[in-house]
């Protein structure tokens, strides 16, 4: 499977797949934040299941779908186009865009220095 690409509404239904589980199209539709028609959630998930994003399960006479493409795997591919296009590459870019104006909890900072510590042990010899 190619890296995977979403639009803004595709990212809004995979999120709540993600979240769910499973979910039919007036489930999905229920939790977007603006009101779209049954049709419009239909089709938008009928394009991420030919993409291969998606698939589905018969459930007496509805759908109820479900992602194939893991949260992570999603993410990697996002962030890794973001800190090409945007960021020209620069990892340390995107930390500090990241974290610059946030209000970050302090365990929250803690996790993620001991993640660039260990990260950074692998390097060493």
């Amino acid at each position: 499977m190619s890296e995977p690409a979403f639009t803004d509404r595709e990212l809004d239904i995979m999120s709540i797949l993600w979240r769910r589980g499973r979910a039919t199209v007036a489930e999905v539709r229920e939790e977007l934040s603006d009101e779209l028609a049954y049709t419009s959630v239909l089709s938008a998930l009928q394009t991420l299941e030919e993409k291969k994003y998606v698939d589905h399960d018969i459930e007496g006479r509805a759908y109820r779908y479900f992602p194939l493409v893991a949260v992570e795997q999603a993410g990697e591919s996002a962030l890794s186009r973001v800190l090409d296009k945007i960021f020209h590459g620069s990892a340390e870019s995107l930390l500090a865009q990241l974290v610059s104006d946030r209000s970050i909890p302090s365990a929250e900072l803690k996790r993620m220095r001991q993640m660039l510590e260990e990260l950074e042990g692998r390097d060493r010899p």
